[in-house]
């Protein structure tokens, strides 16, 4: 029974992992040479890089540190968390998630694919549907550490699916259930780029 317990907290995403209380009035000012590729306000320009805003402050206050630490590479991240505490993280983490996120637009002719596969799943392939774990409008689960995923840029999010789908390279950090790097291998290049256009237009 208490295997069973375990396995379940770990597939959820809840663990025994304590940050500090992010304190976003702070992490403004601390968060400014973020905002060169982020945007000021978490919502980036670029579709290359994801936005911030209105993500959760456990999921970010998580990447932060796992970029930090190595387990997680970002290149164009090299180096720029090296010099901040865990207190800075965490500020900067809650200020970008009290920053509202703004929504791009999904392509028209992925929208039916991308829908079904978001909300339904695809069973024929043991597919769970996103919304499972990232909620029905995309907003995803903050106490989870689940990331909110609606109006992410595609290209980013298309990255990202990718990244989990490698079998070695690739990003490995969603946790001790690896849970994205297993649903990841059972999307087609077809699936992610209707998916991943899906969120882009999602709130």
């Amino acid at each position: 029974m208490n295997k069973l317990i375990v396995s379940l907290l770990l597939t959820l995403g809840i663990s025994g992992v304590a940050h500090a209380a992010g304190d976003a009035a702070a992490g403004q000012a601390k968060a400014a040479v973020c905002g060169a590729c982020h945007g000021p306000d978490g919502n980036s320009a670029a579709p290359n890089f994801p936005k911030l805003a209105g993500q959760g402050e456990r999921y970010l206050t998580k990447q932060l540190h796992d970029i930090k630490s190595g387990k997680r590479t970002v290149l164009e991240m090299t180096g720029l968390l090296t010099n901040l505490s865990d207190q800075d993280l965490s500020d900067i983490a809650a200020y970008f998630a009290s920053q509202k996120g703004s929504v791009g637009a999904a392509d028209k002719k992925l929208v039916a694919r991308g829908e079904k596969l978001f909300r339904g799943g695809d069973l024929d392939k043991g597919l769970p549907a996103c919304t499972g774990c990232h909620s029905p409008n995309g907003a995803g689960n903050a106490a989870a550490g689940f990331p909110h995923l609606g109006g992410q840029h595609a290209q980013y999010v298309a990255k990202q699916l990718t990244d989990f789908r490698k079998e070695e390279g690739g990003r490995a950090n969603d946790g001790d259930a690896m849970t994205m790097r297993t649903i990841a291998r059972k999307l087609s290049d077809e699936d992610i780029a209707a998916v991943s256009s899906y969120i882009q237009g999602l709130h």
